[in-house]
Parts: structure tokens; sequence; C-alpha cells
């Protein structure tokens, strides 16, 4: 089995030393890899970075990152993205990492992802050059996560996000809003390259459990959610189906 520790929304920002570290110094008795699924700062600025970075410097399992809305707010994503692997975390944006562990190898596909909303109730490519503008950032980023997915042939594969991919794991947060949190051609890409586990946060107010139409889990993290330092779940390299065995 693989272990996959995950947690999104950390908020971290200047008063946030020690906040998280004691949950991480002994992880790596639990899980294989340690997965943040975006919005790691309050406001995007490096300083901010700098404390998450000295939080889970050292640990003793990989850590794979994607950004949220939040760490690109201050402009400061190059500087965010920096810190961070300035201590050893993988921070994707279209892009992806395999981590070869004992027995099987996991790959992982990162991107922030954007909003536009579900089927029935979403945003199109039409009218004013500002919507299509908004539209396309969605679209460029279902393709990305496609052509991603695409490249891993690994044991198990994760798609790592920051806006959801389905209603499902929206739950709890005014409708009206649903639009700004994710969109579901991000579940179409899923579902077309195929993949093990979706992992998503920004979703404040939202559910943990979800699936995306063609059946893969999707997990909303974000820590307000999941309500502990982070969620664990458990992947069978064999069978490629969630456990979802998720435990503080």
């Amino acid at each position: 089995m693989i272990r996959i520790a995950a947690a999104g929304d950390l908020h971290v920002g200047a008063d946030s030393e020690g906040t998280l570290r004691p949950a991480l110094m002994e992880i790596a008795e639990d899980v294989d890899a340690f997965l943040l699924a975006g919005d790691l700062t309050k406001a995007g600025l490096e300083e901010e970075a700098e404390v998450l970075a000295d939080e889970v410097k050292g640990i003793a399992v990989p850590v794979v990152a994607v950004l949220g809305n939040h760490d690109l707010h201050s402009d400061q994503a190059d500087l965010v993205r920096a810190r961070l692997e300035d201590v050893g975390v993988i921070v994707l944006e279209g892009e992806t990492h395999v981590l070869h562990l004992p027995g099987a190898s996991l790959g992982v596909a990162g991107l922030r992802g954007f909003g536009g909303g579900f089927a029935g109730a979403s945003a199109t490519e039409f009218g004013e050059p500002e919507m299509k503008r908004f539209v396309r950032v969605t679209i460029d980023a279902a393709s990305a996560l496609r052509a991603c997915l695409d490249r891993l042939a690994t044991d198990v594969r994760v798609a790592l996000l920051h806006y959801a991919p389905v209603r499902d794991t929206l739950h709890g947060e005014p409708p009206e809003i649903y639009p700004f949190l994710g969109s579901y051609l991000l579940a179409e890409a899923v579902d077309t390259a195929g993949c093990d586990l979706v992992l998503h946060g920004h979703a404040h107010r939202g559910t943990e459990w979800g699936i995306t139409p063609g059946g893969v889990p999707v997990r909303n993290v974000a820590q307000p959610v999941i309500r502990r330092a982070f969620a664990v779940y458990a992947l069978d390299p064999q069978t490629s189906i969630d456990r979802a065995a998720s435990r503080t």
C-alpha cells in the first residue's frame, strides 16, 4: 500500500511558526509522501513561505505541492516557490513528479486549476474578452492536467490541484460561489486520462469526499474541512483503489 498524507489551505503567516511541525515530526513512520494542495500562505509573501519552509524542512518523506490563489496574491509566486524549493519541496504547476517508493511508483500531476463552474451552470468561452480570458484559463489548465496524467506511467497516479473538479466536495459552500471554486473541465481531464485519486483544497466549507463522473475518488483536503493537520489516504498499487483510510 502507498500511504499519502495530504493537506491544503494551511494559510501560513508570520504567526504560524511551530503550528504544523509537531504533527510532522513522526510522519515518516506512517506515510510515503506529503502532498500540499495550495493556499500554503496567507497572502503569498516570501516571508510567509519561509515560515512554511521551516515547518517542513527535514521531514523524512518527500513533499510535493501546488500553489493556490492566496499564494499568488502578492505577485511573489516565484519567491514563494523558490523558498519552498530551497528546503526540497517539489512545487508543480502543469508539471509531474515521480516518487520511486519501495515496491511501487507514485506519479503526481500537479497544477493549481481554476474556476468556471460545473455542468449545467458553467461559464463558456463566449462574449466579452474578459469572460473568454477567464474561461480560457480553465480550458488550458484542464488540457495541461490531461497531458500531465498522460505522461505518467507509474503504478499509482494522483492529481494534485487547488481548485475542485467536482461539485461533491463543495457541499456546504454557497452554491452562488461554485463557479469560483472549481470546474467540471478538470474532472473531464481526469476521467479522460485516468487517475487513481484527486486531491484539492480551496473550499473551506465543503466536504471531504467526492467522485468524478468516471468514478475517480476526489478528496477535499483543506484543513478547515479535514479538521486536522493532514489526512492520510492508502492506495493499493495492485488494484488502484482508493482505500480512503483517513486519520489524524
